[in-house]
């Protein structure tokens, strides 16, 4: 087991049998004192039950000790039966560990409508909480997978004046990602000391810029969550303008890094188009612009087969609501100038392109003109295998 856990936190995890036997599908992350809470949630109108329930925790509390994670079965759109449910849950962590049923955060990933198998819940339970202390962030990312390839984790250790804290993100996803603050689900757990309100501050300008940037398929999720708890078992208070910089700083890259696994892990995906709108009259124009070409079947079937095909990006670009010139627009492939202006240019520059697009990851950058908005946007492309997967979701 890696010692990749920042100080004061153990997991547990455990088999319930919820839709696959033999598996883990049941996690548990237990702080030995109370931690400062930051989360974003789904911005779905269909909140699930789990959902529901962290928000209030967040807004009544904002701390927590536990953060219980379950895949098989979302827990939305499951009324007030649902919302029992959680709520039991909750107690029989907290019957276990001898926490306020309140400072327990449920997360829940599966399929819309289906309410808890309740007895699978209480019959796991001792095993999970017998597995306290016995797993890593990679056995805790496991048991809440669902289609993900791989598991989702990073671990970061930050200097600061005072000594180092860790930061550990452990998350996941591969469908329905195009988080709104996809199904998305992250836990963020540090060691470091820091108020409440600094690190929901911070956590929100690390999440726009990282979470909030990336798509596999456009599909919000009703259960999409991202929790930070921040425990201070390391004793090392980040109260200084310059501790917490530098801890925004790695936070930001930690998740940026994560983030890029949800799109590489895309259901079906091959390949990971790097969008960079530039020159927009206003960031919103240039979001508008670079979240029309990412979620554009055209382009990423385009993306998918290597197909140079430069008028279906700047089709998406035309009809994203975005405000600009058509002649002031350029575009560029793979570092390739295939649109100069609102012209096409370097067509015999084809071949060159496909070789190219042949790569992994794929540069499409756009200039809408002479403003200074910018925006960047990583999505997917679409493959056969994304129809498959989702075809056959429920079966």
């Amino acid at each position: 087991m890696r010692d990749d856990l920042p100080r004061g936190f153990r997991v547990g995890t455990a088999g319930a049998g919820f839709k696959k036997p033999d598996r883990d599908d049941l996690g548990l992350i237990l702080s030995d004192r109370s931690a400062a809470l930051a989360a974003m949630f789904t911005q779905n109108a269909f909140c699930a039950a789990p959902v529901l329930i962290c928000r209030e925790i967040l807004h009544r509390h904002g701390t927590a000790r536990a953060v219980l994670a379950n895949s098989g079965q979302a827990n939305a759109c499951t009324g007030t039966e649902g919302l029992d449910n959680c709520r039991r849950t909750q107690r029989m962590v907290a019957d276990g560990t001898g926490i306020s049923p309140d400072e327990v955060l449920p997360i829940s990933t599966g399929v819309i409508g289906a309410q808890l198998k309740m007895d699978l819940w209480t019959r796991a339970m001792p095993t999970l909480l017998d597995s306290l202390g016995s797993r890593d962030a990679e056995g805790f990312t496991r048991a809440f997978m669902t289609t993900d390839a791989f598991p989702k984790f990073a671990m970061r250790d930050v200097p600061l004046l005072q000594g180092s804290v860790r930061l550990t993100v452990m998350a996941k996803g591969a469908g329905m990602i195009c988080p709104n603050m996809a199904t998305m689900l992250c836990v963020v757990l540090t060691d470091a000391l820091v108020a409440r309100q600094a690190w929901q501050d911070m956590f929100g300008r690390a999440v726009e810029k990282t979470f909030n940037r990336v798509s596999v398929d456009g599909d919000t999720s009703t259960n999409d969550t991202i929790l930070g708890l921040a425990n201070g078992a390391s004793g090392v208070t980040v109260s200084q303008d310059a501790d917490l910089a530098a801890l925004e700083s790695v936070l930001t890259e930690i998740l940026g890094a994560v983030a890029h696994m949800l799109v590489m892990d895309g259901e079906g995906a091959g390949k990971v188009l790097h969008i960079h709108v530039r020159g927009a009259l206003s960031t919103a124009d240039a979001r508008l612009a670079a979240r029309s070409v990412g979620h554009s079947q055209l382009v990423k079937t385009a993306m998918y087969g290597g197909d140079a095909n430069w008028g279906r990006i700047v089709t998406a670009v035309g009809y994203s609501g975005a405000t600009f010139d058509p002649n002031d627009v350029c575009l560029s492939l793979c570092g390739i100038e295939r649109f100069h202006n609102g012209r096409p240019v370097n067509d015999d520059k084809e071949e060159e392109l496909a070789a190219l697009l042949k790569a992994k990851d794929v540069d499409i950058d756009i200039v809408l003109g002479p403003g200074s908005g910018s925006y960047d946007l990583q999505a997917s492309d679409l493959g056969h295998e994304y129809v498959s997967l989702n075809a056959d979701y429920r079966s």
